[in-house]
This record gives structure tokens, sequence and C-alpha cells, in this order.
């Protein structure tokens, strides 16, 4: 830990990561992660604290968040924009069948006479 922390690594690329002090150790980066999680919550917290940095898979899930809020709020608007879109295709269905039923009511109109219909709105 101190050694990747000074930045004299041996046997890593020296990155600060769980699996750079694995590495540094000589042990397997899955016993480090479950079997000695206060090792590896020990060394993200002295990264945080002695470099100012923010560790890397703490960096890679802020991104990941950030999009995926991204892309929720996206999704919210696209429903919100589908939904106001149902509400006017439902309203146009009522006006057509509502027109359809006013004609079928009406006398039938002379061979030389063309209904008239309205704009629409």
């Amino acid at each position: 830990m101190d050694r990747l922390l000074a930045g004299q690594a041996t046997a890593s690329n020296g990155s600060l990561t769980v699996v750079a002090l694995a590495a540094e150790a000589g042990v397997h980066r899955m016993a480090l992660l479950r079997r000695h999680t206060d090792l590896k919550n020990e060394f993200y917290e002295r990264v945080r604290t002695e470099t100012r940095q923010v560790p890397e898979p703490e960096r890679r899930l802020r991104e990941t968040f950030t999009k995926l809020k991204e892309t929720v709020a996206r999704r919210k608007a696209e429903i919100e924009e589908l939904r106001q879109l149902v509400a006017r295709l439902t309203l146009a269905s009522a006006v057509l069948i509502h027109d359809d039923d006013q004609q079928a009511q009406r006398p039938p109109a002379a061979d030389n006479v063309v209904p008239l219909r309205r704009p629409p709105t």
C-alpha cells in the first residue's frame, strides 16, 4: 500500500486500484476483495486522503451513474411525449367518429350538391 501511494510500484503498473494493490502484495485480487475488505477500504481511504484523488472504481461508478441519470431523463421525456401523442390521437379519433355519426344522420344530398367539410383544427 505504501509503495503504491508513494508511486514506487514494483510488481504492478502503479495504478491506485485494488488490482494493483493485490499484485504488489502478491495475492489474488479476489482474496483482497472478499477476505480482506478492511484492507481494501483502508487503501481507498488513504488514496482519498493522501493523494486527494477519487479511486478509479468510484470514478467509473460515478460516470456510469451520471450516464444512467441522463438516460432516465431522456426516457421520461420520451414517455411524456408519447402520452401527449396518445391523448391527441384519442381526441382526433373521437372527432372523426362524431363527424361520421353526424353525416349518417343527415338526409342524403341531391346529386349535384357537394357537402363542404369543416377545415381541420
